[in-house]
């Protein structure tokens, strides 16, 4: 496996050469890295145990099923680029994607949701939703990858392409699990507030709070039924593109008896994307959403449990098909949740993807 910088890299030439590669920019980066794999057969498996002792670009589901196997784009070949190499002097033409406006299936999926969180079936269910447009122009993936690494320098950008998964490009701020040398971290994200004139917010109401603190709590019992001991953050806001989040960081070392890939098993799906009690909201949201999530809320990132790993939850993010591509988002709700003020949050959420497409 070789590092070396590409200066005639290209995104179009690589889709062009049909092998599996993926491309991401750590936040607060100014390099994009890039993996390559030699041949067309990605490592797949439906065990996320599976990956121990496996180094590679993982791309994971949220339900993993036939059609959506954990994959693992092998290093065959890395290379890293400056950001700065691939920005065009032109002009840049911004893909108009127009506001969607029927929320009738969204309304009465929440009321179902709504009902249960009433009951106290559950503390928190996640309610998510995709939406699928046609290509009615060519869509410049490289600059619109470089769009959003301008645009969000807080969070992880990606994107690959795989004859398993498909093309997927997405910018998440929710770290799942990531070390570098020896210590590791994992964050509980949750509750989302519009910005104030690009500023953090300066409070949060009760409802964003719960939220957050369901997702801290759930990951603190977590570490420490590992035989972890995490040192803890208290909460803070974070920005994330037009929005900002309540954030926990969790740092820890560990046990040799606790194997990574056990570790993020029990992580993922985490309540962020999913809800509390953890596995009962997984099996609602999957009988009682309505349609197939697919990589989204699952994680991706590069893997390799023996040096460095950093691991995303996939949040704002596109898939894309030849004819058409499609938008993802979510919301957490509680019982005290209110059906348009979350369906206007999903809204702000697909706006991240969509105010950086670019056509060619």
């Amino acid at each position: 496996m070789i590092e070396q910088t590409n200066k005639l890299f290209s995104i179009d030439k690589l889709i062009a050469k049909g092998l599996p590669f993926a491309i991401y920019r750590a936040p607060r980066e100014n390099k994009l890295h890039v993996v390559i794999q030699n041949d067309n057969e990605v490592y797949t498996t439906y065990d996320i145990e599976d990956i121990n002792n496996k180094s590679g670009f993982v791309i994971a589901p949220f339900q993993l099923k036939d059609r959506t196997p954990l994959c693992i784009i092998r290093a065959d070949k890395t290379f890293s680029v400056d950001i700065n190499e691939l920005i065009q002097k032109t002009e840049r033409k911004y893909l108009l994607v127009e506001q969607t406006d029927n929320c009738a299936s969204y309304k009465n999926k929440f009321a179902i949701f709504s009902e249960q969180l009433k009951k106290k079936e559950f503390e928190k269910l996640v309610l998510s939703r995709c939406s699928t447009n046609s290509k009615t122009t060519q869509i410049d993936i490289e600059q619109s990858f470089i769009e959003a690494c301008l645009r969000y320098q807080n969070s992880y950008i990606y994107y690959f392409n795989t004859p398993v998964t498909g093309q997927w490009m997405g910018c998440t701020p929710e770290l799942l699990l990531s070390n570098k040398t020896g210590q590791w971290m994992t964050v509980a994200l949750a509750g989302t507030q519009s910005l104030n004139k690009g500023k953090l917010p300066d409070s949060w109401d009760i409802k964003n709070k719960m939220e957050q603190d369901v997702v801290s709590l759930y990951i603190r019992k977590l570490l420490v039924d590992n035989g972890i001991t995490p040192q803890e953050t208290q909460p803070y806001s974070i920005k994330a593109a037009e929005l900002s989040h309540l954030r926990t960081d969790f740092s820890f070392s560990i046990p040799e008896t606790c194997k990574v890939a056990s570790l993020i098993k029990q992580l993922h799906p985490t309540p962020a994307v999913c809800g509390m009690p953890k596995n009962k909201a997984y099996q609602f949201i999957i009988s009682n959403e309505g349609y197939n999530r697919k990589y989204y809320s699952g994680f991706i990132g590069m893997i390799d449990t023996d040096h460095i790993t950093d691991l995303y939850v996939n949040l704002r993010c596109i898939h894309f098909t030849d004819q058409e591509f499609t938008l993802y988002a979510g919301g957490g709700l509680l019982s005290s949740s209110n059906m348009s003020d979350e369906w206007v949050e999903t809204e702000k959420k697909m706006l991240t993807m969509k105010n950086i497409l670019i056509i060619k």
